[in-house]
């Protein structure tokens, strides 16, 4: 089983379809939305966390592809400087995945790679400049 995250662009005419009903009943993928951006009518994108199958993904991604929704691996993720880090606390306050928490015993800043879904809100929060991202 592997996990892969892709960012799926949606064009309008396709609001009436159940993609993610077909993702886990026909592929057997388990999703999980991490961030969605919906205009009906209009477009739509979604970060997705696919777990599953190696085989299995490629062919939901694959239905999705031919389907016309657009299909990016999420090949980014955001990388801290902790060493230099003062745990100010302010990239919490924009960290709506929750990645970033103040331990409250320690009032050092915890940053769980796994929740993180690269928003980039943290980068100009911090004041010493101390996230960046990494291209995989």
């Amino acid at each position: 089983m592997i996990k892969k995250r892709y960012i799926l662009n949606f064009p309008p005419d396709s609001g009436d379809k159940a993609f993610s009903y077909h993702l886990v009943k026909d592929y057997d993928i388990r999703i999980n939305i991490l961030k969605a951006e919906v205009y009906p009518g209009k477009r739509g994108s979604l970060l997705l966390e696919l777990y599953g199958k190696k085989d299995n993904i490629e062919n939901g991604v694959e239905y999705l592809k031919k389907n016309h929704i657009k299909c990016e691996p999420l090949d980014k993720q955001i990388l801290l400087n902790d060493e230099k880090c003062i745990d100010c606390g302010n990239c919490t306050a924009v960290c709506f995945a929750g990645s970033l928490t103040m331990n409250k015993e320690s009032w050092k800043l915890e940053f769980d790679k796994d929740k993180c879904v690269v928003c980039e809100l943290c980068i100009p929060a911090c004041p010493l400049s101390l996230f960046e991202i990494n291209f995989n």
